[in-house]
């Protein structure tokens, strides 16, 4: 099994340990989940303050934050889970798992001092268009989409060869037994024992879903080809678009 080293840098050290532990994920485990509060100021172990200026909520504070970093020397690049980053996708998961190891730090409360992001994280990353109440969350989603795609984590290689967003495209449906369930039958090709049909099939299919329900893949892929038409058009597709 390959190695990739994420390590985690949270508040919620025990949310974040429990998720990584289970599943696929911890069947292959190397991310290491590095508590904040470890570094916190005071009796309580404090990492935010009130904010310069005023305002609502509390920020996390700077040193406490760079002591974790600095100490523990995280692999890099180290992301910072914020709304104004880029957004997360497919290739970026792949990116990041070809990448040998990565960090993340989540944020809480209002945010986070402004001289962390300017000094000490390499990049931002949004997992998209939404607001939660801290980091982790996202930071979850992004381990799990990553840490999938090492060799040797998932069982059968093929199932993250043949998913949704490979080639901009949504996945195919997917059909099991039995045959015919309350009179609905499977798709006759998958009975067939004709491979390369059912792979004309399955691509055909998730050609169809994303114009469907994703267009905007679609025109990333620079719109349908000529060869994609003429698959759509085989099944009788086509024709829908």
């Amino acid at each position: 099994m390959s190695c990739l080293r994420i390590d985690v840098f949270t508040i919620f050290a025990q949310l974040v340990d429990s998720f990584a532990s289970e599943s696929v994920i911890g069947r292959g485990r190397r991310e290491g989940v590095l508590d904040l509060r470890a570094f916190g100021r005071g009796v309580h172990q404090s990492v935010d303050d009130a904010p310069f200026g005023g305002g609502a909520g509390m920020v996390m504070a700077a040193p406490p934050v760079f002591a974790a970093v600095e100490k523990h020397e995280p692999p890099r690049p180290l992301l910072y889970l914020s709304p104004a980053g880029k957004i997360f996708d497919q290739r970026m998961a792949e990116q990041l798992a070809a990448s040998g190891g990565f960090s993340l730090l989540c944020g809480r409360y209002e945010g986070i001092d402004e001289r962390i992001r300017e000094h000490l994280v390499d990049a931002e990353v949004s997992v998209g268009d939404v607001v939660l109440a801290g980091g982790e969350v996202a930071a979850l989603l992004i381990v799990e989409a990553v840490g999938r795609l090492v060799p040797g984590v998932v069982g059968n290689a093929d199932s993250i060869t043949e998913e949704s967003f490979t080639d901009h495209l949504l996945e195919y449906p997917h059909f099991t037994r039995p045959a015919v369930f309350r009179g609905w039958q499977v798709p006759r090709v998958l009975l067939s024992g004709d491979h390369g049909q059912v792979a004309r099939w399955r691509k055909a299919q998730a050609l169809r879903q994303t114009l469907n329900r994703r267009p905007d893949l679609i025109a990333r892929r620079g719109g349908l080809s000529d060869q994609d038409k003429n698959l759509l058009a085989e099944f009788g597709y086509l024709d829908e678009f």
